[in-house]
């Protein structure tokens, strides 16, 4: 009994977290990272309208439910935001390499197939994270403590990692080599220096909500209002994938956002191309199963970092990071609060994989009775106010410029993912002052 109480607030309280990342990943430009950080401003007040549960459950069980809110929102938005990114093509960083096979399988009428793979995927990657769980803890916080040997090299290895972004855009099919790497060089140290100002600027919130919301949100919304395409009419077929396929997609996918999870300032846009990178099948179905695999696992195993390393690499971790006392993961048995959340991750993508595929068969049935240049706009102005009550009028000026930025990659033709130099260059040039 006295375990039954809690496990029944633990799925309450993630069906909740569920809903939250259902709106954000239908709503375009609202990430769960800024969520959950709107979440740790207002967790005192929560906490404490909470404190009637305490004659349930002790103090720290409802520091975990709050925590388990949040990572399910994370998870959930990773299934839903896909979503977008295929009808509106509205995508945010995370997924902004799905656009190009999504539209093309919109195009063709086959949009809810494009959902359900990408699901697929997600669901996959939960799979992939409960299994390597465990051996994820072994290599790198266990006996070969391989985060020690990443940290003494961290600064070479991200540089790398950014270098070898810039130089995989001489594949381009849009351009020629040397204007490629020219434009995505360009990009990338555009947006380190304007990471770098927003960082440093001396304001009392945080200015990364209207930069990263300008540079993969507000830019492509605009885009589209002046591009809107004849949508047709969408099939409710189910896909045929073989199992093959399905694995590959899957390894190779959650492998490279569980990577990632160790690496400050790489995020799940990168991991995208580095797991692009390592499949040769490029057919749209496979792009977005692996795409979908690694956003979802990244989630699962930023969690599993944040126990092993005690540092946070999401904006959800780092609200957790705040409200619950880590204990450190230091011995082969995770803590209690780790698997409570872990049980927030089955619960959440058990859920959201239903969700997406429902959602997904809604948007295929009425998306071409919807007025889609209204609907945009309606969006652009949405995200536009929340950004002025969060950050006043210097946070429209920073989504402005941001927005400015984002176009860029756009309109040119090369990845978007060169616009996370916002993170990755002040990261660098930190590490390399120390």
């Amino acid at each position: 009994m006295d375990a039954f109480i809690p496990l029944v607030l633990l799925i309450a309280f993630s069906l909740f977290g569920v809903l939250l990342g259902t709106f954000t990943g239908l709503v375009p430009g609202i990430h769960p990272n800024n969520v959950a950080l709107i979440f740790l401003a207002v967790s005192p007040m929560i906490i404490s309208r909470l404190y009637f549960l305490n004659a349930l459950v002790p103090f720290e069980t409802i520091l975990i439910l709050v925590a388990a809110t949040i990572l399910a929102a994370s998870v959930a938005h990773t299934f839903l935001s896909f979503i977008p990114a295929a009808f509106i093509g509205a995508p945010e960083g995370d997924t902004a390499l799905c656009v190009l096979p999504a539209h093309r399988l919109l195009l063709e009428g086959r949009a809810y197939e494009a959902t359900v793979i990408s699901a697929i995927g997600s669901f996959g990657a939960v799979i992939y994270s409960f299994v390597f769980f465990m051996p994820f803890y072994f290599i790198f916080a266990g006996p070969l403590h391989l985060y020690e040997v990443i940290q003494d090299y961290l600064l070479y290895i991200l540089i790398g990692i950014s270098a070898l972004l810039i130089l995989t855009e001489s594949f381009s099919e849009r351009l020629e080599a040397y204007q490629a790497v020219f434009l995505s060089s360009f990009v990338f140290i555009l947006s380190g220096v304007f990471g770098y100002i927003v960082l440093n600027m001396p304001v009392s919130t945080s200015m990364l909500f209207p930069a990263l919301t300008g540079l993969f949100g507000l830019s492509t919304l605009l885009y589209s209002l002046f591009y809107t395409p004849e949508i047709p009419e969408q099939t409710i077929e189910e896909p045929v994938t073989g199992k093959s396929d399905i694995v590959k997609s899957v390894l190779s996918g959650s492998t490279c956002g569980a990577l990632v999870s160790f690496l400050p300032g790489v995020t799940s846009a990168h991991a995208t191309v580095m797991a692009m990178l390592a499949r040769r099948n490029r057919e749209p179905e496979q792009v977005i199963m692996t795409l979908s695999g690694v956003n979802t696992s990244n989630v699962i195993f930023c969690m599993a970092t944040l126990f092993l390393i005690l540092r946070a690499r999401s904006g959800a971790t780092m609200a957790i990071n705040r409200i619950l006392p880590v204990q450190q993961w230091s011995e082969v048995v995770p803590p209690l609060a780790l698997i409570y959340l872990l049980i927030a991750v089955l619960i959440a993508a058990s859920v959201s994989f239903f969700a997406t595929k429902y959602m997904g068969m809604q948007f295929s049935r009425l998306f071409v009775k919807i007025p889609y240049r209204k609907m945009l706009s309606g969006i652009v102005i949405f995200l536009a106010v929340f950004v002025f009550i969060l950050n006043d009028a210097i946070g429209l000026l920073v989504l402005a410029v941001g927005t400015c930025i984002g176009l860029i990659p756009i309109y040119f033709g090369v990845r978007r993912s060169n616009c996370m130099g916002v993170l990755l260059v002040p990261i660098i040039v930190w590490l390399w002052l120390l």
